[in-house]
């Protein structure tokens, strides 16, 4: 009944998105929608209309293409980030630290997690931005006072324990017997890791990048405060950007009437963002079942 009661609540939610979509594409009732293809490939991201004549002429645009781009955007510079971070900390506290120094330091990276993202974000806006826009001006770069970068690397300090918690569960799960197996080969420490325990639980840290992607994809607090809500087409890491879940999250604040494009637009990035989701979910698992080794 538990496992039922998961799957009919998935599937409640996956209608819920779907059924708002097709309204938003296909509804007559709706004014103002664009067409499929306008909002796949579109290059303009601009859900506000005039509400006053004195606001003049607002075009309003639903290109889905700048919200993507920012979101792989920051995506990727968060993982250029946490990926190296995380994964050589996860070998460092699995292969070579002691018991009692991965008592004290694992606890304390997983810290990490637990801090809220608004205070992340703060401290994206407040510290890291200023410092990156001051730097880029004292080498002659223009850039922005909200960027992609700054929240991109905050984003990665957010995820770093992701990759390493995971990442050392994996790594531990190898047997010993390999590794003794490399020594008594004539293999140094490292060769052994590189060799041996990585490419054993390569699978495992497959699926730890994968999660962090994933969850790298739908954080919004760090975003709305570090890199703007501009819906830019760029990839210039010192733009201000937006990303799939800012703008959800912008267009459903407040009061709304969902017989307009403009709030069911939201459900329509919703079930983009669940697709792509689900795409790279599918990925990972093709990437694991290819490289899964089974161990007696």
């Amino acid at each position: 009944m538990c496992a039922l009661i998961a799957i009919l609540a998935t599937i409640g939610i996956v209608f819920s998105v779907v059924t708002e979509t097709w309204r938003f594409f296909f509804d007559p009732n709706i004014t103002g929608k664009p067409t499929v293809t306008d909002f796949l490939f579109g290059t303009e991201w601009n859900p506000q209309a005039a509400l006053r004549a004195d606001q003049g002429e607002i075009v309003t645009a639903f290109g889905f293409l700048p919200l993507l781009v920012g979101t792989l955007l920051i995506t990727f510079i968060a993982m250029c980030v946490a990926g190296p971070l995380g994964l050589l900390s996860a070998i460092y506290l699995a292969e070579y630290a002691s018991p009692r120094v991965r008592a004290i330091f694992k606890p304390v990276l997983e810290t990490l997690a637990g801090i809220p993202t608004v205070v992340l974000g703060f401290f994206a806006a407040l510290t890291v931005a200023p410092l990156i826009r001051a730097a880029g001006e004292s080498i002659g770069l223009d850039v922005a006072s909200e960027s992609a970068l700054a929240a991109g690397l905050v984003m990665g300090m957010m995820i770093i324990p992701f990759i390493s918690s995971l990442s050392d569960d994996v790594i531990n799960a190898v047997p010993q017997s390999l590794r003794d197996g490399a020594y008594a080969l004539g293999s140094t420490k490292s060769e052994t890791i590189r060799r041996v325990v990585l490419a054993s639980a390569l699978p495992g840290v497959v699926s730890a990048f994968m999660l962090a992607i994933s969850r790298g994809i739908g954080e919004t607090m760090i975003v709305v405060m570090a890199a703007g809500l501009a819906g830019n087409l760029t990839f210039n890491p010192l733009e201000a950007v937006t990303t799939i879940t800012v703008q959800i999250k912008t267009i459903l604040v407040g009061d709304q009437e969902f017989d307009s494009a403009k709030t069911l637009a939201a459900f329509a990035l919703g079930f983009v963002l669940f697709f792509v989701t689900l795409t790279l979910n599918y990925i990972a698992l093709r990437i694991v079942k290819a490289y899964r080794e089974q161990y007696d």
